[in-house]
């Protein structure tokens, strides 16, 4: 008896990419898209810009993704926003091998079908070279953040970068990946 692997990336070497590649009619497993890496990332109000604030940003990020976040400082001073060089302006982790799957995986399976009247992702959020941005309005949304323990509810960006040329490869990827697209209405 067969059973299906609760590995996202076991199965997508296995079975979703050989699939990918026949649908986009491409003979060579190395140009097939793939998924490099996923950021995300979290902007930092100039307002909670204080070492409790950014710390607890940290420790949020640390959670959702397993690894320890950066911190991003100014690089340079803006008299219009009140920002000086160095001050934090943003925290970060980049994902890769297992754990960026495992974090699709977790996004596409768990954390969007529970957003109120989901009905799919924008699929205008492409950049033209294959990678896909979505933003999130609350980090709460997560299952790893506990929503009465939250202080701030703050949004973050998550980046799927991809070796795919355009964007119909790109979709086609993470659609098989499991991403839920909204359906396009004409």
């Amino acid at each position: 008896m067969s059973t299906i692997d609760p590995n996202l990336k076991n199965r997508f070497e296995a079975t979703l990419r050989p699939a990918l590649m026949q649908q986009l009619g491409v003979k060579n497993v190395f140009a097939a898209p793939t998924l490099v890496k996923i950021i995300v990332n979290v902007g930092i109000p100039k307002s909670d810009t204080s070492k409790k604030d950014v710390e607890t940003v940290r420790a949020e990020l640390s959670a959702l993704t397993g690894l320890a976040p950066k911190v991003g400082g100014a690089k340079r001073s803006i008299a219009g926003f009140k920002i000086r060089a160095g001050d934090p302006v943003g925290v970060s982790v980049t994902l890769r091998g297992v754990k960026m799957f495992d974090f699709l995986d977790k996004l596409c399976r768990i954390v969007l079908p529970q957003v109120k009247d989901f009905r799919g992702v924008k699929t205008t959020a492409f950049d033209g070279f294959g990678n896909y941005t979505l933003g999130l309005s609350e980090q709460i949304i997560f299952p790893e953040i506990d929503y009465a323990k939250t202080e701030k509810v703050h949004g973050l960006e998550i980046v799927m970068v991809t070796t795919a040329k355009n964007n119909e490869h790109a979709r086609a990827l993470l659609t098989i990946l499991g991403m839920p697209f909204a359906k396009e209405t004409e």
